[in-house]
């Protein structure tokens, strides 16, 4: 083995590794002298140089590469240029960590990483579905080439020191200038593109009334009539209601607030939902709705049959439109967080189907607790991270709970991130 590594241990040193594994969040595995260096920008199978970035730990270390010695065949250009291998990792854009391998090949690695997840935290239980692709914004969906491009209809851009606008860098809080946003919505590519060449300008930028200054953040968010919305970063808790529409739905909430952000995710993950429970939702009971944002998923309990529904939310705003976007619906909007929720729950109708679609800390031992000792007739889990549902589905076969179903859907093609959903019913 060709080996550069600095005997004095000092990061940026060079070293050859074998790539062997993908590990939870995206990076690649390898090993020198039988330490564990999780490698940014590699994919299994290849051989690669990198530069170690982080020795902090004894356990393992970090390091980005810099070349491909040997490269895989599910290896493509990056879809974001100025992400490529070629260019120095300080000046690569986050937000696209699996933009060089093929699609394909993105999804079989998400789906081992599942599958790992679910043999460490569930005991080698269940075995992984096909993490399935869904389909493209309807303005790529017809070129191949630009399959997984131009979904992202909600992104952030960042203003430094000297008043440029653009994104981190990868692992940092360096803004640095790219020419395009290829995982954006046009629109928002458009935005994001105009607003960093009036910054090199040097002209003043006013969002909301106030001006835009170093350190500051700028969201845009692309609504379901294509429009788009500019808030600035420390104005986002000022509310500007949008409209997003699921299938015949049209649901209002904050601009700021939680969506999804494919354009086809809500419909995927709502109308899987409805399908996983229509026949097991007696309408004679009380359903949940746990981390309910705006209503998307209690709207699904609807069509699944429900009469009664209680979603709980911690977000007042997102209670307050729950209840507005759901009128019409024998439904509870309760602002509270679910653990405590769940801790003074006293049920006194019986509780039919609960769903839990968590944030990415997952739901956690006090919710799992909370929501089995309601004896629901079945739960549905929606997962964006595989470890924290893998740990959960372990809390809930405690008590008696098993996954009689998964499904898992790539919903942000290019990164490494995607969804899983689980119904668990009581063995």
């Amino acid at each position: 083995m060709t080996d550069l590594w600095d005997p004095g241990g000092m990061t940026d040193a060079l070293i050859d590794l074998t790539i062997t594994g993908i590990a939870h969040g995206g990076t690649a595995v390898g090993r020198h002298d039988g330490r564990v260096v999780f490698v940014a920008d590699a994919i299994p199978g290849e051989r690669v140089r990198a530069r170690v970035t982080d020795t902090r730990r004894d356990r393992f270390w970090r390091a980005e590469a810099v070349d491909v010695l040997e490269p895989s065949a599910d290896r493509r250009p990056h879809v974001w240029p100025e992400a490529d291998i070629s260019r120095d990792p300080a000046i690569r854009p986050g937000g696209a960590d699996f933009g060089h391998m093929t699609l394909e090949h993105q999804r079989a690695l998400k789906q081992r990483v599942l599958q790992e997840a679910l043999d460490r935290f569930a005991d080698g239980r269940y075995q992984a579905p096909t993490v399935e692709g869904i389909p493209d914004s309807d303005e790529v969906s017809h070129d191949p080439s630009q399959a997984g491009l131009r979904w992202r209809t909600r992104m952030t851009v960042h203003v430094d020191d000297d008043g440029h606008i653009g994104p981190f860098a990868t692992r940092s809080h360096r803004v640095i200038a790219v020419d395009d946003y290829p995982l954006a919505a046009t629109a928002l590519a458009d935005k994001a593109r105009a607003l960093a060449a009036r910054a090199a300008r040097g002209e003043t930028i006013t969002i909301n009334g106030r001006r835009v200054r170093a350190g500051d953040r700028i969201d845009l968010i692309l609504d379901s009539d294509g429009g788009v919305h500019v808030l600035h970063g420390k104005q986002r808790a000022a509310t500007e209601t949008i409209q997003q529409r699921v299938g015949e739905r049209v649901f209002e909430l904050d601009a700021a607030g939680f969506w999804q952000v494919h354009p086809h995710a809500a419909s995927t993950l709502s109308q899987t939902v409805t399908n996983l429970l229509r026949d097991r939702v007696d309408a004679d009971h009380v359903h949940l709705d746990l981390y309910g944002g705006v209503g998307l998923l209690a709207a699904a309990l609807f069509d699944a049959g429900a009469h009664d529904v209680v979603t709980v939310e911690s977000d007042r705003h997102a209670t307050q439109y729950a209840a507005a976007n759901l009128a019409g619906h024998e439904v509870q909007a309760v602002t509270a967080r679910v653990d405590k929720f769940l801790a003074a729950a006293q049920a006194e109708d019986p509780i039919g189907a609960v769903v839990l679609d968590p944030p990415r800390q997952g739901a956690g031992r006090a919710v799992v607790d909370g929501v089995a000792a309601l004896h629901p007739d079945a739960v549905v889990y929606v997962a964006c991270d595989p470890v924290a549902l893998a740990r959960d589905l372990g809390y809930f076969h405690e008590h008696g709970w098993r996954a009689r179903q998964l499904q898992a859907f790539d919903l942000f093609p290019h990164s490494h991130h995607f969804e899983t959903i689980a119904l668990l019913e009581r063995q």
